[in-house]
């Protein structure tokens, strides 16, 4: 469905969208997403380091 959209009808869509919400509530968007997938990035690096240390303990 999305293929078939040429690159003036998307930046339409983005325009409208601009003109719905305001940028200062689309930055405000991106940043919490920004926020939340570093928070999610850093759960599983927090999960593979606690598997690590525990197959380290288990080893000994």
């Amino acid at each position: 469905m999305l293929r078939n959209f040429s690159g003036w009808e998307l930046l339409v869509v983005l325009v409208i969208v601009l003109l719905l919400f305001g940028v200062g509530r689309i930055s405000k968007i991106a940043k919490e997403l920004g926020s939340g997938i570093r928070s999610f990035r850093e759960g599983l690096k927090g999960d593979q380091e606690e598997s690590e240390n525990k197959d380290k303990t288990d080893s000994e």
